[in-house]
């Protein structure tokens, strides 16, 4: 049974993800945009490097072409922000690429794309799961790829320049240039090289790479840039005496980053750099955008700023939603992934790289200095977190506890209101919290604390973990 999470449709290859399923979902997009008469407007797909994207592409546009959907096939793996940038640009309405982001390699998804290159929204992906369950297998209509080609109903693009462009138009590029900034690259064996580099090359950075190439395991690690995955990159930065590092995940929507001294610079803290940049070195005004498992000193910043900080329910689109409906300069959340105002609307590592280049430039700061600036300015927090596997005979009870009988842990800090608009999050007066809830791409549950420092917030996730019997 094919079921949309918050980063798309995620799942086991053999097992749910097949090329039956595969055209299951095309198929319905077909019909919806044939339902909602805008066909015309073609669809843009594009795919990673994992197993079976680039057959699956075809699969998909295949299914399109036989509807009489002209697709612009993206033919050599590229980051997923390109394909948004693409849909973006031309104005489509549906557009998707094949992958499954940072997920374990043996998995495979589809992320399907709305107006504007947005992440579909709940409404979107409840039509497709309505109309994936009246198709039955004789009404999925299908045409040889080449053929397609051959008729025009599928166009060979490869918008690789286009974006790169774009991405160079938002940076002061002179600034860069006038640096001369050492930079290593780790893109985990995904799409994010050819993209990022180019970026920096143009910004005359002395740019190397690591873990670049075909590796279907992506070398045995999870695809995503985190302490525990970048192990390699932060001995090398300090061994290399390079300014930065930055890691990329699977389809390079989401970024890690290594400071000057190797340490791992959390997601929090990128988005809490870029936010204060912006305001404080650039000069531009806006509120920013967070999940609900995203630092609360992004409000304080805000604050300070006269800004409003908005908080939202995990997954990228309801970030670009609400970033839309006040203007907002920034948005993003503790998983890595951000984008800005006047970019695309949709998470990308390979600006939000290159944005912190400029940062490291413009400012004629390190990353440290710069943090440590933030933190003397608005105080420090550490954020823990923890992902706990669970049976699936353990869910019902993990959820009964959550969320019907709604208690809690006897927390040694004062409890200010619970929320349990996605998950379960405790506020605390002190202005730490806690969150716990159930991941919308993997078999786990996430929590997650913000508190003063490291003990105490690891404390507080522990004793969520015991309370749960995880």
């Amino acid at each position: 049974m094919v079921q949309f999470g918050t980063g798309g449709w995620r799942a086991i290859i053999g097992d749910e993800f097949t090329k039956a399923n595969v055209c299951l979902v095309a198929q319905s997009v077909a019909n919806i945009m044939i339902n909602e008469r805008v066909v015309e407007k073609g669809f843009v797909i594009g795919y990673d490097r994992r197993f079976l994207s680039d057959k699956a592409s075809k699969w998909f546009a295949e299914v399109l072409a036989a509807n009489g959907i002209k697709v612009s096939f993206i033919d050599r793996f590229v980051p997923t922000p390109i394909v948004m940038f693409k849909a973006k640009s031309m104005g489509c309405i549906y557009s998707a690429c094949i992958t499954a982001s940072h997920n374990p390699h043996d998995y495979n998804g589809v992320k399907i794309f709305i107006e504007d290159g947005r992440d579909a929204d709940e409404e979107i992906t409840e039509k497709l799961e309505v109309q994936m369950a009246d198709i039955k297998p004789n009404d999925i209509k299908t045409i040889d790829f080449d053929d397609a080609i051959a008729s025009g109903d599928i166009v060979v693009i490869y918008p690789m320049n286009e974006f790169v462009d774009s991405v160079l138009a938002l940076l002061d590029v002179d600034a860069i240039r006038q640096a001369n900034l050492r930079v290593l690259i780790d893109p985990m064996f995904g799409v994010a090289k050819n993209a990022l580099q180019t970026v920096l090359i143009t910004g005359r950075c002395d740019v190397d790479v690591i873990h670049d190439g075909e590796n279907p395991a992506f070398g045995g690690l999870m695809p995503s840039p985190s302490a525990a995955t970048l192990y390699q990159l932060k001995h090398l930065v300090v061994h290399g005496g390079y300014d930065v590092g930055i890691g990329t995940d699977g389809d390079a929507d989401r970024i890690g980053i290594i400071d000057e001294k190797g340490n791992f610079v959390h997601p929090n803290e990128i988005l809490i750099l870029l936010y204060y940049y912006l305001l404080n070195y650039k000069k531009q005004k806006g509120s920013v955008v967070r999940n609900i498992a995203t630092s609360h000193i992004l409000d304080k910043i805000a604050a300070d700023h006269g800004e409003k900080s908005f908080e939202v329910p995990v997954g990228f689109k309801h970030i670009s939603s609400q970033m839309a409906a006040d203007d907002s300069l920034i948005g993003g959340e503790s998983s890595g992934g951000l984008t800005i105002r006047g970019h695309i609307k949709g998470k990308d590592s390979v600006f939000a790289a290159s944005l912190l280049v400029e940062m490291i430039a413009v400012s004629g700061k390190k990353i440290s200095e710069l943090l440590r600036e933030i933190y003397d300015k608005y105080g420090y927090a550490y954020t823990a977190e923890g992902d706990c596997t669970f049976k699936a005979e353990q869910k019902t009870i993990i959820y009964n506890k959550i969320y019907v009988e709604k208690s809690l842990p006897s927390f040694e800090y004062e409890v200010e209101r619970v929320s349990y608009a996605d998950g379960l999050k405790v506020y605390f007066k002190n202005g730490g919290w806690v969150i716990a809830r159930f991941s919308g791409t993997e078999p786990l549950l996430r929590i997650f604390s913000e508190m003063e420092n490291k003990s105490i917030a690891e404390g507080i996730v522990n004793q969520v973990r015991s309370f749960l019997a995880l």
